[in-house]
């Protein structure tokens, strides 16, 4: 019970490392926010972890209004809020051939931008509890794959942004800002997303050593189990940190998972 009675919001916590982090948080004794676009998929987890644990918030994270409802939702519920998990994002495959100005302001919108204004809105409450924030990037931050540009960019942005609050605002309030980058990640979504880049219906079977020294990717159970030390008091006053969740050494460039690298 290493999160017990703390109160946490997870974005995009319907699917994938989201749901996975949710899901374990919740054991670990935590309350839950669950938020995400899919109804139907956060009535599903939430029955899944039981409504007297958690509670679901559907809503598209770049609203204006997302982050205020996200945290009064926490402190209505349950009374406060210890730590926000910034999970949600949007992966999508793009080039400097075919990124123009409004999909790089959307990409930004959400994996960016929407991160630091619900920081921003939940930050009076975390002062409170003294409280953490994790944001969840991705490898991609230290360059990126090749048709990944503008969402490889997004998530070298939120990682300075990890560096930057996580000095300020543990020096001015005692809050931890971090950050874990996991690496190629077997979720729901990217079973599909690899198909429609020329891999085959079972590719995630087969990997070459080259991608998977291991013979296969990471789990979004695995990325959940590392968030559990960011999140809890063991992390004491680490700040400003990123871990990186890979299966070998990994900064700077990223090769592309498609039927190219495949041959």
């Amino acid at each position: 019970m290493r999160l017990k009675d703390k109160v946490i919001i997870v974005t995009g916590s319907t699917t994938g490392i989201g749901k996975a982090i949710a899901i374990r948080c919740v054991a670990g004794g935590a309350k839950v926010v669950l938020h995400g676009l899919e109804e139907d998929l956060g009535a599903e987890v939430l029955q899944e972890i039981g409504t007297e644990h958690a509670v679901f918030h559907c809503e598209d994270i770049t609203t204006e209004t997302c982050p205020d409802n996200l945290v009064r939702l926490a402190v209505d519920t349950f009374g406060k809020l210890d730590a926000v998990v910034n999970n949600a994002a949007l992966v999508i495959a793009s080039d400097i051939h075919n990124t123009d100005r409004a999909f790089f302001q959307k990409v930004l919108d959400i994996n960016t931008i929407a991160p630091f204004l619900l920081i921003q809105k939940a930050l009076p409450e975390l002062i409170k509890t003294r409280g953490s924030v994790l944001n969840i990037g991705s490898i991609n931050a230290w360059s990126g794959e090749p048709n990944l540009l503008a969402y490889s960019v997004s998530k070298g942005a939120i990682m300075t942004l990890t560096g930057n609050l996580g000095d300020s605002l543990m020096r001015e309030y005692g809050i931890r800002v971090n950050q874990i980058n996991p690496g190629w990640v077997l979720t729901e979504r990217e079973k599909e997303r690899k198909k429609l880049h020329g891999l085959s219906e079972t590719w995630y079977e087969d990997l070459p050593a080259i991608i998977a020294p291991s013979g296969r990717i990471l789990w979004p159970e695995e990325i959940a189990a590392a968030c559990i030390f960011w999140l809890s008091d063991e992390s004491g006053p680490v700040s400003g940190q990123v871990l990186t969740l890979e299966q070998h050494p990994m900064i700077g460039r990223n090769l592309p998972k498609d039927n190219k690298t495949f041959k």
